[in-house]
């Protein structure tokens, strides 16, 4: 789905384009998080940014999306990144605080306390950590998951946003973005490991989230195969980084999450 941008603020939107370290995959960074946001959305019901992909006059493409934090009538929300609310910084914790500091366990912590209905917002968080594992998204950092005021001022968990396949960028990228990963006991090694669905049942519940429910949630994340195929092939991606694509979702599902939960 390709969008232009219409006649409204251009505070409203934001467009990515040149966003990895590498020149040569420059061009293949905006469909890849074009398709991971969609994905998002449409196979697994997460709530995201509004987004799509546009191009330039020289065929180069634009990731755009719309910001969340500023309503139709311009009304501006509070927005705060797990980063900020857990009151670290590069002046505090160092040049890596969004990556070393914090477990995923301890993000849920932080939903916890700053949100009242926080059962509700846990539970998409479990999922989010989940589609980030499945889908191989390395930079899922403390300042890419935040909190948002909703029109009555409470928080909520905000809509999903920077979801990309960072191995199509970076073949040996960790498996965590958080360098202690699921578990607030983790050192800096926490992220080392291999992990299964097994961890992730043990994660899910130690987030406060029913056994049952957790595992039911794991199935779901395990039966989707062929709804994301679709999207995979008709994305923007080349058809070699398609493969490359989904062979990394389907090494994640079938010989990682699937493990202690479908067998």
């Amino acid at each position: 789905m390709a969008w232009t941008i219409m006649k409204r603020s251009k505070k409203n939107f934001r467009i990515t384009t040149n966003t990895c370290l590498y020149p040569e995959l420059n061009k293949i960074s905006p469909a890849n998080e074009h398709l991971t946001m969609q994905i998002a959305s449409q196979v697994y019901n997460t709530p995201t940014a509004a987004n799509g992909l546009c191009f330039f006059q020289n065929d180069e493409p634009a990731y755009i999306t719309r910001r969340f934090d500023i309503a139709p009538n311009g009304r501006k929300f509070r927005k705060e990144d797990f980063a900020s609310l857990a009151g670290i910084s590069k002046g505090n914790k160092g040049p890596n605080y969004k990556y070393d500091v914090l477990s995923y366990e301890e993000m849920a912590d932080i939903i916890k306390q700053y949100v009242s209905a926080s059962s509700v917002e846990v539970l998409k968080f479990f999922r989010l950590v989940i589609f980030n594992f499945l889908f191989s998204n390395g930079d899922a950092h403390a300042k890419n998951f935040s909190l948002l005021e909703t029109p009555s001022g409470d928080f909520i968990l905000a809509p999903a946003y920077d979801l990309l396949n960072t191995r199509l960028h970076i073949f040996d990228d960790h498996v965590f973005a958080l360098q202690r990963g699921l578990f607030k006991e983790n050192t800096l090694n926490g992220n080392d490991g291999a992990v299964t669905g097994k961890e992730f049942i043990e994660f899910g519940i130690r987030i406060g989230i029913p056994p049952k429910r957790v595992h039911k949630e794991l199935i779901s994340f395990c039966q989707k195969a062929e709804q994301v195929q679709d999207l995979v092939e008709k994305s923007f991606l080349p058809n070699q980084l398609k493969k490359q694509y989904l062979l990394h979702y389907q090494m994640r599902k079938d010989s990682y999450l699937s493990v202690g939960i479908l067998t």
